[in-house]
């Protein structure tokens, strides 16, 4: 008997074990924990539980550096970043991250609530701040395949990539619409035309899973199982339309230019049920975004009923005094009024935290708007199942760049090329080469260079050059693998006249463009072809027939040099698979891109978009030569 009677507790409590509703303190049953009961239940229990500091803290995003077991557990931060180029260690494995992320998490279980953090990390050509991960072509590449399904497999494909690193979260699509191309950020675009970046934000259902759409009404955060991350539209809004295009700048528009121009692709990333959305640093009219309450709280989240959570960019809040940080308390006040949940405080985040309570105590910010922001961060995490699943697993390590990711990007590659010239005038088609020429000239800076194919945004913020910083295939040895055994293949990068005419070489390809950029440091006035291009263009195209494959994120003015090309091929930021430049030079795959964006003659039309009065470019949007498959 006295047996039996011992066992009735143990057995009771571990029912409730089993049910998560463990009993915390005096506040009865923890409903939030139970995964049968519907999320807006779960939140409402959980958020009733939690301490002004414990809201806060969910309120707060941290660099991985300062995510320490103590900061996690005493702040109880809610999310951790990755910034560019942040990593455990040079060329850490999928593992690594895994462990690392792990080793994050627990600092934030061991808390009272035990309420998970959510790891995020900017995936915005693929995984692309991760050591041998696939690297895919840009968006403005992207753009000119027109190919709608095609991003949406791009975007299943990085979020098992990031997944596989343990990342649930990533800060991805850009659905900017560059209007300029001076900005540093045009290659992040896929398009100066709504409609087309409207139709390209279907990589939204490739990150988060398609989701149920009679079930539940639009707005709603959606994350469609372990195999997605939560998506964020970024960069809310009008970051594309800034005065000459200058990074973070003013965008001077009218109501009508506003919701004609950059609101529509938000309105597409709702449909799919979006998770976050990044604000941008930019102003509208003056006003800027981070402190925008009408465009915010009044149209994004009650006009357009935005349910899953908003987050400032990197210190974003800091900019909207000038200089930034110069009223830290005035900065905190009008971002987190003007309806921002989720705030990026990579180091500072003490005192982000004590200003945000003081002015809580203070009656400055009303409990309800902490309330309506932790709201909407925990009904991410739920929605997500990250209370169910708070730890990464290593499932998917055989994911990070994987051949079948990378086949995606060769395809990827193939289709974002844009053939502007072929010929010259009255003469033959230049493309596709014949793979058994006597003797190919490879040349240019960018033949051999596997961060510069991969621009901005690629293992560091800004990218890098070289070929040792992550796996890939360059164009000069996509060339090498395509070509007959007989041919004969010749590298020189920056070969003179005299080299080039005296060797008869049965074809020169010139691979030259941009060095890679990221943001502000992206912003260029004159848009000129760098140097040493133009004197590789002239060397090679003087002295033999070319074909000039130019790497860039945008267009850059060529008319100067165009006449002496035979053949002109925009392959813009291609990224890890070299090989797709040389499946359609070779003809392997035709060229079937179409400009996403109008390539201008000079920098004085600029900027010039589809539908301007005086629309005189030098190939206009939409514009693309085609050639056909040979083998």
């Amino acid at each position: 008997m006295k047996t039996k009677r011992s066992l009735i507790p143990l057995v009771g409590i571990l029912f409730w074990c089993c049910c998560g509703l463990l009993v915390d303190g005096n506040d009865g049953p923890m409903i939030y924990k139970d995964p049968k009961q519907p999320v807006e239940v779960r939140v409402k229990d959980l958020l009733s539980r939690m301490t002004l500091a414990e809201k806060i803290g969910q309120m707060t995003q941290i660099e991985r550096v300062n995510a320490t077991f103590d900061a996690m557990k005493n702040y109880f931060i809610g999310s951790v970043l990755s910034g560019g180029g942040s990593v455990p260690s040079p060329n850490a494995t999928a593992q690594q991250w895994i462990d690392m992320v792990n080793d994050i998490q627990r600092g934030a279980m061991a808390t009272r609530l035990g309420i998970p953090m959510i790891y995020g990390v900017d995936a915005v050509h693929g995984h692309n701040n991760v050591y041998k991960a696939t690297i895919f072509p840009h968006n403005v590449g992207l753009g000119a395949t027109r190919d709608p399904n095609l991003v949406k497999r791009i975007g299943a494909a990085t979020a098992l990539e990031v997944r596989a690193t343990g990342i649930p979260y990533a800060f991805a699509p850009c659905i900017a619409v560059c209007r300029d191309p001076r900005w540093g950020r045009c290659y992040e675009s896929y398009s100066e035309d709504a409609k087309l970046v409207q139709q390209f934000s279907v990589i939204i259902s490739g990150l988060q899973g398609d989701a149920p759409s009679k079930q539940v009404k639009k707005g709603r955060p959606f994350v469609g199982g372990k195999d997605k991350v939560a998506a964020c539209a970024k960069h809310y809004v009008g970051d594309g339309g800034t005065v000459n295009g200058i990074n973070e700048n003013n965008t001077i528009v009218t109501t009508e230019q506003l919701f004609d121009i950059h609101m529509p692709p938000y309105w597409s990333a709702l449909d799919q049920r979006v998770s976050t959305v990044m604000i941008s640093y930019s102003s509208i009219n003056g006003k800027k975004m981070h402190a925008n309450k009408e465009l915010v709280t009044e149209y994004l989240k009650e006009k357009l009923k935005f349910k899953g959570f908003t987050i400032s960019d990197w210190e974003g809040i800091d900019r909207i005094t000038s200089p930034p940080h110069s009223n830290y308390t005035y900065s905190v006040q009008e971002s987190v009024l003007a309806g921002l949940d989720m705030i990026m405080v990579p180091y500072l985040y003490p005192e982000f935290i004590n200003i945000l309570t003081d002015l809580v105590n203070k009656k400055v910010i009303p409990m309800r708007r902490i309330n309506d922001a932790v709201k909407r961060i925990l009904r991410v995490k739920f929605e997500m199942g990250l209370f169910e699943n708070p730890y990464a697993d290593n499932s998917f390590v055989d994911k990070l760049g994987c051949k079948e990711h990378r086949e995606l990007a060769r395809e990827a590659v193939r289709k974002s090329l844009v053939l502007l010239k072929n010929g010259k005038q009255q003469s033959p088609p230049v493309l596709p080469l014949e793979k058994k020429l006597p003797k190919i000239l490879v040349a240019g800076t960018h033949a051999d260079n596997l961060g510069y194919q991969c621009g901005g945004w690629t293992i560091e913020w800004q990218g890098d050059s070289g070929n040792n910083y992550t796996e890939g295939t360059t164009i000069l040895r996509a060339i090498n693998a395509t070509v007959d055994p007989s041919t004969q293949v010749v590298f020189s990068e920056r070969p003179d006249y005299n080299f080039v005419k005296d060797n008869n070489f049965s074809i020169g390809i010139v691979v030259v463009g941009e060095v890679p950029y990221a943001e502000t440091k992206g912003d260029n006035t004159n848009l000129t072809l760098p140097w040493p291009a133009p004197d590789i263009i002239n060397n090679v195209c003087k002295a033999t027939k070319c074909v000039v494959v130019l790497v860039s994120g945008r267009p850059l003015v060529i008319e100067p040099y165009a006449e002496a090309m035979d053949a002109l091929v925009a392959a813009w930021l291609p990224g890890s698979e070299g090989q797709g430049v040389a499946d359609a030079l070779f003809g392997d795959s035709p060229f079937t891109g179409k400009l996403s964006r109008t390539w201008f003659r000079r920098i004085d039309q600029v900027p010039m978009n589809l539908g301007d009065q005086n629309y005189d470019p030098l190939f206009p949007f939409g514009f693309g030569l085609q050639t056909t498959k040979v083998y």
